[in-house]
């Protein structure tokens, strides 16, 4: 009996970190336009804060910024880390449906897409181990079935 008492004490404590384990994306995240590769056609981001924030088992995601055509990035993006898509809302990206998957407590993989067209996307983000710099490496097919192939690299604030 106590064996088996111990046994599931030991799966709790188990689960229960696994439940809270870091997650090193959290926090504010700002553009490095110097570090990064955008997109052939598409105007270049000037700038760009990503404000990654723990929210109901999952992550909430707003991004505000521009780009250099003036035009505007304000999206929001909720993620539970399940591989299931989620709206993306606002305006400025290309996407819009992601779906994420916490690959460790430093790296995440995101699927994008754009209802009606041929946009598709697999990102995968890294943060780096001194947890300064995160990257986004992406590779698809953008909406007009060419391919694709980016690199977006942000500072912790």
């Amino acid at each position: 009996m106590r064996k088996a008492l111990t046994l599931a004490f030991a799966i709790v404590v188990a689960s229960t970190m696994a439940a809270f384990a870091a997650d090193n994306t959290l926090g504010t995240w700002k553009y490095n336009a110097a570090k990064s590769k955008g997109a052939a056609g598409v105007s270049p981001i000037s700038e760009l804060t990503l404000t990654r924030e723990a929210r109901d088992g999952g992550v909430t995601i707003p991004a505000k910024g521009h780009r250099a055509d003036g035009s505007k990035i304000d999206t929001v993006a909720s993620s539970k880390y399940d591989g299931k898509p989620v709206a993306v809302t606002g305006t400025g990206l290309a996407w819009d449906t992601a779906a994420g998957k916490r690959v460790s407590d430093n790296a995440f993989t995101e699927e994008r897409t754009k209802q009606g067209t041929k946009y598709h996307t697999t990102v995968r983000y890294v943060v780096s181990a001194d947890g300064k710099t995160m990257t986004a490496t992406a590779k698809g097919i953008n909406a007009d079935g060419k391919p694709l192939s980016t690199r977006t690299v942000f500072d912790k604030q």
